[in-house]
């Protein structure tokens, strides 16, 4: 799924638009595991035979929480009472402690600046900022030649780089930072090794570029969050893409219940012993086995039932599995947007049953609450 951000929404990125405020693009996700669902008993996988048994959750709060609500940015209008995400948090019934949206390097020929006005509306929201920030010019697909891995290594967008950098330098406070995520597929960005032109070896070289720009600059104030999807058929393996653990900060996964068959949360990012090629969760531990995971995009789909099944999905996904199955995993982002396909189901609000049950789960104490609008640790510390 790819996307832009106006002021207020986000459009398909072949549409042109224009905006009083920086246009900004959210987040995507392909999967490519058909394999049956099913939660039960330990998983096997390419690593090691890892049996998933706790008895008890650790001591809240331990997650941080939040969403992308319809793909929109904390403009003005957005955040004011009344707006998408007050909408968002009221049917929730809980403030997010993480507000996710995105921007890209360039939109309609000029390049996107860091627009320190939306950081503050999050921060004094209390929530924390989550930025996608991608390389590419939006809406002009995936053959980008000015766009090429080897392009950005090689110093095409330094100035511009720099100039981002010491602007979020300038504003001084904490914020995640999702840089080219998704790396691992094929789908639809020029960051893809397998796209573009891109060279094996060519993401690592990019990724270390850019951070050393921030790095050079004395800019301390970042989080960088890598963020593969969860593996599948046509994916790459995370560590063949994994920049080194001086240049990450938290890892990530993306990851839908969206295919025509059912995959419970376990399933979806462990495989269960079905599809035990594709262990996710623990290849990325495997990966990086001392940073904090986040799950920068996941969600499910209705299941046609009236919304019993996803209610199922989401109690399961947020007050088991997460707490007993999956310790390492610190933050959590629901894709609370459909992304301009009718067919996808998202958001929260695709049903009365699927409100109810994302707010009777996230209410738990489990679940940080928006109490960081002054927050001033960097890199962003993981909760205990």
């Amino acid at each position: 799924m790819s996307a832009a951000i106006t002021l207020a929404v986000y459009a398909n990125s072949s549409t042109a638009i224009t905006t009083a405020e920086p246009l900004l693009q959210a987040g995507s996700n392909s999967q490519a595991d058909p394999s049956p669902a099913t939660d039960l008993g330990g998983t096997l996988n390419h690593f090691v035979y890892l049996p998933f048994i706790r008895t008890s959750p650790p001591a809240p709060p331990a997650v941080y929480w939040g969403a992308l609500v319809d793909g929109q940015a904390p403009s003005t209008e957005n955040m004011q009472p009344g707006g998408v995400f007050d909408v968002f948090e009221t049917r929730a019934q809980k403030k997010m402690s993480v507000l996710h949206w995105g921007q890209p390097w360039k939109m309609n020929g000029t390049y996107q600046s860091f627009y320190a006005p939306w950081f503050d509306k999050v921060r004094s929201h209390g929530s924390i900022p989550l930025l996608d920030w991608s390389s590419w010019h939006l809406g002009d697909g995936i053959n980008q030649p000015d766009f090429k891995l080897s392009a950005i290594t090689a110093g095409a967008h330094d100035n511009y780089i720099r100039q981002w950098a010491l602007s979020a330098k300038s504003w001084g406070h904490p914020f995640f930072l999702r840089f080219d995520w998704e790396m691992n597929g094929n789908w639809q960005f020029p960051w893809s090794e397998q796209l573009n032109g891109n060279q094996p070896g060519d993401y690592i070289q990019a990724w270390r570029h850019v951070h050393d720009i921030f790095t050079q600059n004395n800019v301390a104030n970042v989080t960088w969050v890598w963020c593969p999807n969860i593996s599948g058929l046509t994916t790459r393996s995370m560590a063949s893409l994994y920049p080194g653990d001086a240049y990450v900060d938290w890892t990530c996964l993306d990851g839908y219940n969206k295919d025509k068959t059912w995959l419970g949360f376990h399933t979806l990012f462990t495989g269960s012993g079905i599809n035990w090629l594709f262990n996710s969760y623990q290849e990325i531990l495997a990966v990086a086995p001392t940073k904090p995971i986040m799950l920068g995009e996941f969600a499910s789909l209705e299941a046609g039932d009236g919304g019993a099944k996803k209610a199922t999905w989401i109690t399961d996904a947020l007050l088991t599995q997460l707490p007993i199955n999956f310790p390492k995993i610190k933050a959590v982002v629901w894709f609370n947007w459909n992304d301009n396909n009718p067919i996808y189901t998202f958001p929260i609000e695709s049903s009365q049953p699927s409100i109810d049950a994302f707010a009777a789960a996230i209410k738990s104490n489990y679940f940080a609450k928006n109490n960081f609008a002054n927050l001033n640790t960097s890199p962003i510390p993981p909760l205990p």
